[in-house]
């Protein structure tokens, strides 16, 4: 869709709409993608709700790490909300055009709610660090002011850092390109279209990126190092091991969060033989995957959750005495 601007005798013809294509490539299997990608999508509405609502009802669970829990269970189906609603459209209902300010909008929020998990997992890796390292400190550190404070923060952040973004891109002419080899309005994707020079665009995206990886995983790192140099001081093997299991959940969500976003960032930028379909998968799996497990692996790993879950779903009823 093409609009129209006037300067004097000349025309040109602005792009009003992107045409989102989905999986290039993969097209003719559209219909069955979307069979997954559905299935992921309720999984995180229907896993972080029970999530939330177990955290909710537990009195012993409104504790620091599990009100971080439910911040990210919130973001997570936020995210997924902002990509999969379209990306269902494109793959069932053939819904490829998105107007141009609504493409913009979906590029802030999941760009800008990605930020906010990454601050998410910080949080949650601080949470243990006090806990083990610190551990007579932790009621006057993580207070309920305090856990607000950083909940705002990574928010803030977030909002600031992504905000010139689709400020920048609006400011680009695009005359020619409106083709998006995507399933969503990803920031470089729609950036390559524009017919100018788009220099100021990509190097604040990757110094956005590549701040945010640094900046994130060298404090979770930190902690870490930090709680592995307390854990082995202690002397009781089964005190060590409960230590490290109070973090095995936090480690499995930064693996399947951090690793697609890595892969993804890279073979973007460096991965010039890496077929289209394997970027947009990549991608696709970075915002949908995370949101989906999320719930599960803190379900599973988690005993307090657990058991609450179990008490919940599978109340123990007596049998009748004969």
């Amino acid at each position: 869709m093409l609009g129209f601007n006037t300067a004097g005798n000349i025309t040109c013809q602005h792009i009003a709409s992107f045409f989102l294509v989905g999986i290039p490539g993969l097209e003719n299997f559209h219909c069955w993608i979307g069979i997954p990608v559905c299935l992921l999508f309720v999984l995180t509405l229907l896993g972080n709700s029970v999530i939330i609502a177990t955290i909710k009802l537990e009195p012993s669970l409104h504790q620091p790490m599990y009100f971080f829990l439910c911040m990210l269970s919130v973001n997570d189906m936020c995210l997924a909300t902002s990509a999969t609603l379209k990306m269902l459209g494109i793959f069932w209902f053939d819904a490829h055009w998105i107007d141009f300010d609504a493409c913009l909008t979906q590029m802030y929020f999941i760009h800008t709610l990605c930020i906010m998990e990454s601050a998410i997992l910080v949080a949650m890796a601080f949470d243990p660090f006090v806990a083990i390292c610190i551990p007579l400190h932790y009621p006057r550190i993580l207070t309920t002011s305090m856990m607000t404070k950083l909940g705002l923060l990574g928010l803030v952040r977030g909002v600031l850092m992504v905000l010139p973004c689709p400020l920048l891109t609006k400011r680009l002419p695009y005359y020619t390109g409106y083709v998006i080899p995507h399933a969503y309005c990803e920031h470089m994707a729609v950036v390559k279209l524009a017919s100018a020079n788009t220099l100021i665009n990509r190097v604040y995206g990757i110094s956005v990126a590549l701040s945010v990886i640094t900046v994130d995983l060298g404090l979770i790192a930190t902690s870490y190092i930090k709680i592995l140099q307390a854990v082995f001081r202690l002397s009781s093997q089964n005190a060590r091991s409960k230590a490290l299991g109070t973090c095995a959940a936090h480690v499995c969500t930064m693996l399947v969060s951090y690793t697609p976003a890595l892969f993804s960032f890279l073979t973007h930028r460096v991965g010039k033989k890496v077929p289209p379909s394997v970027h947009i998968i990549v991608a696709s799996v970075y915002l949908l995957v995370p949101s989906a497990v999320n719930p599960v692996v803190y379900g599973v790993k988690t005993k307090q959750i657990r058991d609450r879950l179990i008490d919940l779903f599978f109340t123990h009823k007596k049998l009748p005495e004969m």
